[in-house]
């Protein structure tokens, strides 16, 4: 498995659009500061696409999709998203039909409570009741688990057929054949008529935990904050490149590179 290169590195000059985790990447100490959304507000100005990708409720992307300069946003580790439709109409898209999201959702909430029963202390996240598609057990928000019982409450639902990955905060668990990297192809199709193609410099997704590895596999400019380095040993597919600095900071310093890069591009139409 390589190791991911330092982000002056990367070629970010061509970048159109970023993708970005929320929790651990945008964040910093699970609060979202004003620093890293004037970050997003630069990326905007600047004509950049800006989609937030992350586990969190439908709830909150919608609210997210509503107050911040994006484009969209993936939720529920790809269950649903929103995208702006014509006339800058918010548009609701789900990736399974209704009669599939309800006998899931009454098999999934089974399926963890009787997880959560084999785990002590284990609960569910206090925003999964905003949730539509999938459900967040807490072991380091407002819980402290740790590892070790993440790890277990993971093995325990896979066991159960339930689809289970750690965010930096939370177990997210569904039931269905969807994630963050089928929902991203999704949008693009949906929201550009694009794909992504095999070493796209158009495109660059920031994340940092086990949920963010399909991403890091799906872009060739994936890109790593730096608290990513607590996972490494232990994620399928490593980001391709790493800022020096955790969290909110780190998302910074990408979009400083990026504004950066694309203010010292060769002129429009003239690609290397």
């Amino acid at each position: 498995m390589l190791a991911p290169r330092p982000l002056r590195d990367a070629d970010l000059s061509w970048v159109e659009g970023v993708f970005t985790d929320v929790d651990g990447t945008l964040t910093t100490s699970h609060r979202l500061h004003s620093t890293t959304v004037r970050a997003l507000e630069r990326l905007a100005a600047a004509g950049l696409k800006l989609v937030l990708v992350t586990g969190r409720p439908a709830g909150w992307g919608e609210a997210w999709a509503r107050t911040l300069p994006v484009d969209g946003v993936i939720v529920e580790n790809g269950g649903l998203l929103f995208l702006r439709g014509h006339g800058g109409k918010l548009r609701k898209v789900y990736a399974e039909s209704p009669k599939v999201r309800v006998a899931n959702r009454r098999r999934l909430e089974a399926e963890v409570a009787a997880v959560l029963r084999q785990v002590p202390g284990a609960r569910l996240s206090t925003d999964s009741a905003y949730t539509e598609v999938d459900l967040a057990v807490d072991y380091n928000e407002e819980a402290r688990l740790g590892e070790e019982a993440a790890g277990r409450i993971e093995a325990l639902l896979s066991a159960r057929g339930v689809m289970a990955v750690r965010s930096s905060v939370h177990v997210n668990c569904w039931l269905g054949r969807f994630d963050k990297r089928s929902a991203v192809r999704r949008f693009l199709k949906l929201a550009w008529g694009l794909r992504l193609e095999p070493g796209d410099k158009r495109f660059v997704y920031a994340g940092d935990s086990f949920n963010d590895a399909p991403m890091f596999g799906e872009f060739a400019l994936s890109v790593g904050v730096a608290n990513v380095r607590r996972v490494l040993d232990r994620i399928d597919t490593p980001p391709a490149f790493i800022t020096r600095a955790e969290e909110g900071r780190g998302f910074e310093e990408l979009a400083r590179a990026i504004l950066a890069q694309r203010g010292r591009r060769a002129p429009r139409g003239v690609r290397p």
